[in-house]
């Protein structure tokens, strides 16, 4: 019994420890959005969705829950917003070619139709970003017109 004792005061004590390290934070700034949204020119309500769904995790601005501040849940954290922008960055939009912005958008339009974005872990804590059938259709509307948008741009004259 002893031994399981101290085995838990080690583990708390390592825990303790551990809350004075985390990873840095993603806190970027909102003008880091602005090309992209004048680029790609999306209407209000979907500006607004962009903003509660998507932006924590594929830009350089996240707002970070109370959770956050405890070790290890701000790593696991901070791996879903660096894996993220990996896959779409919306605050590097201007480094990419016609190609890729459009290869971004045939992404986009896959993982939301399929319900696969925003991501159920994201979705528990929050319930803004669960996307109604109207809402859906209107991301899917304005991607797909972004799409048109650049396979004309992309087309060769």
């Amino acid at each position: 019994m002893k031994t399981i004792k101290k085995i838990l005061l080690v583990l708390a004590l390592l825990f303790v420890v551990a809350q004075f390290f985390g990873p840095e934070k993603n806190q970027g700034d909102l003008s880091s959005i602005e090309p992209f949204l004048a680029e790609t020119n999306p209407p209000e309500d979907v500006k607004l969705i962009l903003e509660e769904t998507c932006y924590d995790c594929h830009s350089d601005v996240t707002r970070y829950p109370w959770y956050n501040n405890i070790t290890p849940v701000n790593y696991w954290l901070a791996a879903h917003v660096k894996d993220g922008k990996k896959h779409f960055n919306f605050s590097n939009w201007v480094d990419n070619s016609i190609k890729r912005k459009d290869h971004k958008f045939e992404e986009l339009i896959e993982m939301v139709e399929e319900k696969d974005m925003p991501l159920p872990s994201y979705t528990w804590t929050h319930t803004e970003a669960r996307l109604s059938d109207e809402q859906i259709k209107s991301v899917l509307d304005w991607a797909k017109m972004v799409r048109f948008k650049y396979s004309i741009a992309a087309e060769p004259e």
